[in-house]
């Protein structure tokens, strides 16, 4: 018999860095399940990506027993850093940056999201990247 879902929840944390103190604490202690059987495995699950903003996914039961999927670094955030930006443009359609995305930047973006994505080929997801750099007003070279 499947478990009964008592809540789904979506955090950003640092990987390999949670711990008790908010937002995990407060988040997990609402539902009454022990936050450690969640930190001690989250931390040992994203120590090689250390210190990077990642979203996970957290379900939990009925029964206090809970599940958890780490999804990667949000394209927004991959485009920034490759570009060694702050944020992208207010008026994407009329204010362009002066920095352009280079295909082999828009490569890696797209391997580096590619578990994330629900696209099997790269070239689908180097669209999809190229789509959100284009929002930011990043253009991509050709």
């Amino acid at each position: 018999m499947a478990k009964v879902v008592k809540a789904n929840l979506k955090m950003k944390l640092k990987a390999g860095q949670a711990s008790a103190a908010p937002p995990v604490g407060s988040t997990l202690g609402q539902y009454g399940v022990n936050m450690m059987d969640f930190i001690n495995p989250f931390n040992e699950a994203t120590r090689e990506m250390m210190g990077t903003m990642v979203t996970v996914h957290i379900t939990i039961f009925d029964d206090r027993s809970m599940a958890f999927r780490v999804v990667g670094a949000p394209t927004d955030d991959l485009i920034r850093a490759k570009l060694g930006i702050a944020k992208g443009s207010g008026r994407p359609n009329s204010e362009k940056l002066s920095q352009k995305l280079s295909q082999k930047d828009l490569q890696e973006i797209a391997e580096a999201k590619a578990k994330d994505m629900n696209a099997d080929d790269v070239e689908s997801i180097k669209k999809m990247v190229a789509g959100t750099a284009r929002s930011m007003g990043v253009e991509v070279e050709a």
